[in-house]
């Protein structure tokens, strides 16, 4: 089984060592280098090619946001995972709009950092559920005047939609309704097509604002994005 490759930057030698420890217990996980900067982070991940990199914000010579930044730029397809206990807005939006793929708070739990991982390696996208709300709140505008575009959806395409964003991928899509794959992902398009909506990650934001996902439970844990 192919490891997935993960990179730690933390300015703090205990957080690190207690993250490799947490990580190393993960079968599919390693960890393959340690930052104690940003300019460090980038410059190990440029050498190493990990998978995801787990990455403070608040750290000497480069701030965790600029790291996120210059990685994302030379390595696209790294997954990048804010790991940090700041939550204030700033430090949410910048790092998302530097390209971070997942945000989540120094007192999440091990499964779920776990989980993080593999999410954001497969590709996905995962937010602390207080990030979530911050999101929402801030890009979750309302629907355009010509209706609500929740109409347009036809009773399988709202089936589709809700689970789609709890953060299922097609195929646990397609397993929880029974339908194939290749017509949980026509659903998909046509879903995307008809709330005028980019990709899955606002496609959930639009879900959420519009009752149609209870955000409750997404307290319960980091809610996955899939792209």
């Amino acid at each position: 089984m192919k490891k997935i490759k993960v990179l730690i930057a933390d300015d703090h030698p205990v957080v690190r060592d207690g993250l490799r420890a947490m990580l190393e217990m993960e079968p599919n996980i390693e960890v393959v280098g340690e930052a104690r900067d940003g300019l460090e982070a980038v410059a190990l991940a440029e050498e190493l090619s990990p998978d995801v990199a787990l990455i403070d914000i608040r750290m000497s010579k480069l701030d965790g946001v600029r790291a996120t930044r210059r990685i994302k730029a030379t390595m696209p397809r790294a997954g990048v995972i804010i790991l940090t206990s700041y939550d204030d807005d700033d430090c949410v939006f910048d790092s998302l709009r530097a390209g971070a793929d997942g945000y989540l708070l120094k007192d999440v739990v091990p499964e779920d950092l776990a989980k993080a991982i593999v999410t954001v390696a497969g590709g996905g996208s995962l937010l602390a559920p207080l990030v979530l709300r911050k999101v929402v709140d801030q890009f979750a505008h309302p629907p355009p005047k010509e209706g609500k575009l929740r109409d347009r959806l036809t009773p399988r395409e709202l089936e589709v939609l809700r689970p789609l964003a709890l953060g299922l991928s097609n195929r646990e899509i397609a397993e929880q309704l029974c339908i194939t794959e290749k017509t949980v992902k026509s659903h998909v398009g046509s879903i995307l097509s008809k709330l005028q909506v980019g990709d899955r990650r606002q496609a959930m934001l639009y879900a959420i604002r519009e009752g149609l996902v209870d955000i409750q439970r997404c307290d319960r844990s980091p809610t996955t994005i899939v792209p």
